[in-house]
């Protein structure tokens, strides 16, 4: 997969901003189009498609559970746990 995408549940990344979560659905979209920057005809499915991946990617998070991720937030999904 693309290397530049990082991994966004806790304990790699403790605080997942709208921003994290809109660079790496932008860089799943670009790698998997093969289009770092799409032609104008083709603009309004790349960024419906990067709209959706990012959806999609605060969906999974706010409904992953960590398991032993620290002190007071075992079992706890990650949005309650600061993700905005």
């Amino acid at each position: 997969m693309c290397r530049s995408i990082k991994t966004l549940r806790e304990p790699f990344t403790p605080q997942v901003t709208d921003r994290d979560i809109e660079a790496a659905a932008l860089q799943y979209v670009r790698k998997i189009s093969g289009f770092r920057a799409p032609a104008a005809h083709n603009a309004a499915a790349f960024d419906a498609a990067v709209a959706a991946v990012a959806e999609a990617t605060r969906t999974l998070l706010d409904q992953l559970v960590v398991r032993g991720a620290g002190a007071g937030t075992a079992d706890r999904p990650v949005a309650a746990q600061g993700r905005g």
